[in-house]
């Protein structure tokens, strides 16, 4: 089940500087939009914070009902037919060896990848706690922990935050998960991506860019500087603090996923799939515990 939530776009508020009521919802006006671009849409799929392992639960963490939530959303995403899935990051949870966490990916990634061959994977801090960074993209067989890609008329672009504040990627308990970073050498690589291509662009990233607690990216306010400066951003979407969340930060939507890890039986889980236009609207189509969103250019 899923609810729609109505929100109304920045243009209903705002004409020639002067305030306007609002008589139209977003959710029409959204409406409208997806009948003029219905073909030149870009549709994708998000999952997040599946802690998948063959453990007992933990608190408000099942991690042995993962499988079968990410069950609900594949049937899901076969009706929607996303043109990509993106699993924004932390896919399993700690293990107590190499060969143990290895075995929790390969049993849940088998499944992940049999939702579609276009699937993308952000490197969540539970990816890489007992693994390396290249024993995880091995694994799911991606190459890079950060890169661009186009798809349709739109860029989208994977971060990595895994990084400590002294650039040492994470892996084999090496770090403590409240020091994400954004390393120098990826930020010079995001300015130059941007600045590079001419389309609208759309961020995945794991740890928080929107806020400035022990979820967040410690340098989020330098990777936000970029991103504002390029002028092409839409949105960012993110996981990690297990919860809904949002927030308009200069004209960037910052999308915050629930995790499907919380709770347990079939109501307490989080996945959606997202309607992208040419115009930059965005409809976020959440279901279970996932918020739903209208956004307009």
């Amino acid at each position: 089940m899923h609810k729609h939530a109505t929100m109304l776009g920045r243009r209903a508020f705002l004409k020639n500087g002067s305030l306007v009521l609002a008589t139209v919802s977003a959710s029409a006006m959204f409406a409208r939009d997806l009948l003029a671009g219905e073909g030149d849409r870009v549709r994708f799929s998000l999952v997040t914070d599946l802690h998948h392992a063959d453990k007992p639960a933990l608190g408000s963490r099942y991690y042995r009902e993962t499988l079968g939530k990410l069950a609900q959303a594949a049937a899901q995403f076969q009706q929607d037919k996303p043109s990509f899935v993106v699993e924004l990051g932390d896919l399993i949870d700690a293990a107590d060896s190499v060969d143990v966490e290895l075995g929790y990916l390969a049993r849940v990634n088998r499944e992940f990848s049999a939702i579609s061959p276009n699937r993308h994977y952000v490197l969540g801090n539970h990816c890489v706690d007992m693994l390396t960074k290249d024993e995880f993209l091995g694994s799911v067989g991606q190459q890079r922990s950060y890169y661009s890609f186009d798809q349709g008329g739109l860029h989208f672009v994977v971060l990595d935050s895994c990084f400590r504040a002294d650039g040492e990627p994470y892996g084999r308990k090496n770090f403590q998960w409240t020091d994400a970073n954004l390393p120098r050498h990826e930020l010079q690589w995001l300015a130059a991506d941007l600045t590079e291509t001419p389309r609208k662009v759309v961020v995945f990233a794991h740890q928080r860019l929107d806020v400035t607690d022990h979820y967040s990216v410690k340098n989020a306010a330098e990777a936000r500087a970029i991103l504002e400066a390029s002028g092409k951003v839409l949105a960012v979407f993110q996981g990690h603090s297990h919860q809904n969340d949002y927030q308009d930060i200069a004209g960037i939507h910052y999308c915050t996923l629930a995790a499907m890890i919380e709770g347990s039986g079939p109501d307490s889980s989080g996945y959606s799939t997202v309607d992208v236009q040419p115009s930059g609207a965005i409809r976020v189509t959440g279901f279970r515990r996932q918020k739903s969103y209208d956004w307009l250019a």
